[in-house]
């Protein structure tokens, strides 16, 4: 069993349930499956904007993180996703429409709420195209990378100070850029947030615009035996 590490300090972003979910809904969930699903509809919903939210098959069966969990290997993992969401379906929490005659990537998922009961009969009037809504790239994987945790992971304990600190590189850089700077501490043994931050200037100073993606090895090196030097024990 993988231990959790607990939950970051500092603000996260939290997902809304509904009273009823613990109420009336978790006590009747039976179903390992059918519970992620659940709760996997209520993360992805939660980060649409508008009102007409709604997931497509496709949005659960391309997250592999959530397909890790439920099925050890990936053969099985899509028949126990359709199985989990099938419960959901019959449970009543999730509302199911088929766009179209492909079982799979012509089905929409919608909570079973007034927003979502309003969404079904205006999509089957014809008042609106599932094409026609703008969706962002949402995956666990993708909100999984926690400045705190990557640091604690990485590098050591989380104190105030190192909190601020990370918490205005958070503000001030892009997510891939402090992955790539922590990496870098790691592989040359110097896990200091001086080090670290020293790398995110630099890269500021020569990519201001974030234009240029990637770190080579003389990249690494220059980290390691350049202008990184001073903070590395010889």
């Amino acid at each position: 069993m993988a231990r959790f590490d607990g939950f970051p300090a500092g603000k996260s972003r939290l997902t809304r349930l509904p009273a009823a979910f613990f109420s009336d809904l978790l006590p009747e969930i039976d179903h390992l499956g059918e519970l992620k699903v659940t709760l996997y509809a209520f993360w992805f919903l939660e980060r649409l904007e508008g009102d007409l939210r709604f997931l497509r098959y496709q949005d659960f069966s391309n997250d592999s993180r959530l397909l890790e969990g439920l099925a050890r290997s990936p053969e099985t993992a899509a028949a126990a996703l359709m199985d989990a969401l099938e419960r959901a379906v019959q449970r009543g929490s999730l509302l199911r429409v088929q766009q179209g005659d492909d079982p799979q990537t012509g089905v929409l998922f919608f909570l079973n709420t007034p927003r979502g009961e309003a969404a079904i009969a205006a999509l089957e009037k014809g008042e609106w195209s599932p094409e026609d809504v703008a969706r962002p790239e949402l995956s666990l994987e993708l909100e999984r990378p926690n400045i705190y945790r990557l640091y604690e992971q990485n590098i050591g304990p989380l104190t105030p100070m190192i909190a601020e600190a990370l918490r205005e590189a958070e503000a001030n850089y892009p997510m891939e850029w402090i992955n790539e700077a922590i990496r870098a501490a790691v592989e040359s043994n110097v896990r200091r947030w001086r080090y670290i931050e020293a790398i995110l200037r630099s890269r500021m100073e020569r990519e201001p615009n974030g234009a240029t993606r990637g770190k080579t090895e003389k990249d690494r090196r220059r980290y390691v035996e350049g202008e990184f030097g001073e903070f590395i024990e010889h």
